[in-house]
């Protein structure tokens, strides 16, 4: 894997500090979820999430990233859609996320939105997303903002996940890129690095703690039947 941006004697593969090491880790790689939200022919939120995806290898992830083309409208289709059940499966395997979107109109994108709409709060009493990391990026064609990773932060939260601190925004992201698709030298790369090794550290941190970190009072009062029958409710 190529990564020419990268200073070798700079860049670390996040490991875990003697001391934070539990008895027997998982032997598996950190498993990581890449979504972005354009379907353009060069969709930059796609670029910046592929250079993210090369990172997370480099740091000994297993990564897979959803197309979402093809996707429908949340409602609009059943969840035995194909593409649905492929989302989903991907949300349900994942250990982290990483969201990356276009600022459209000041916000994310309706495509970004949508594939997150249909990753559901629960599958049956399983939650698919409780628990889990989650690192955000926007891309912006003109100067830089923040609205889309601010939203974005706010679905984390929603979707209980646990969303890293640092984040990226890469302005003016069509200077950015090369002919062949891939990011340039810049402070704007640097960041995206920084955000990565992030969020394999939270991910190494809390992996086979999730469900610990998550364990809620309320909920272990309720029955799992009687959960499943609250969070599935089709009043709304």
């Amino acid at each position: 894997m190529q990564l020419p941006n990268l200073d070798p004697a700079l860049f670390n593969v996040p490991a875990l500090p003697i001391t934070a090491q539990p008895s027997h880790p998982p032997p598996s790689p950190p498993r990581i979820l890449l979504l972005y939200g354009s379907v353009r022919e060069r969709s930059y939120s796609r670029l910046a999430s592929q250079e993210a995806a090369r990172l997370l290898e480099a740091m000994g992830c297993e990564t897979k990233t959803f197309n979402p083309s093809g996707l429908p409208l949340p409602d609009d289709a059943p969840d035995t859609h194909p593409k649905v059940a492929e989302l989903r499966a991907l949300a349900e395997w994942a250990e982290g996320m990483v969201w990356t979107s276009p600022e459209r109109h000041g916000a994310m994108t309706g495509i970004m939105k949508s594939q997150i709409d249909w990753i559901p709060l629960a599958l049956g009493a399983v939650r698919p997303t409780q628990g889990k990391t989650l690192a955000l990026m926007q891309v912006s064609g003109g100067s830089q903002s923040f609205n889309a990773v601010n939203q974005m932060r706010v679905l984390g939260r929603w979707m209980r996940m646990l969303t890293i601190p640092n984040q990226s925004s890469v302005a003016k992201a069509f200077l950015e890129f090369d002919e062949a698709g891939r990011m340039q030298p810049s402070s704007y790369y640097d960041r995206i690095v920084d955000v990565m090794e992030e969020l394999v550290k939270f991910t190494l941190l809390t992996r086979g703690a999730s469900s610990w970190l998550t364990d809620r009072y309320s909920e272990r009062k309720e029955s799992a039947e009687a959960l499943s029958k609250r969070v599935n409710q089709k009043s709304i």
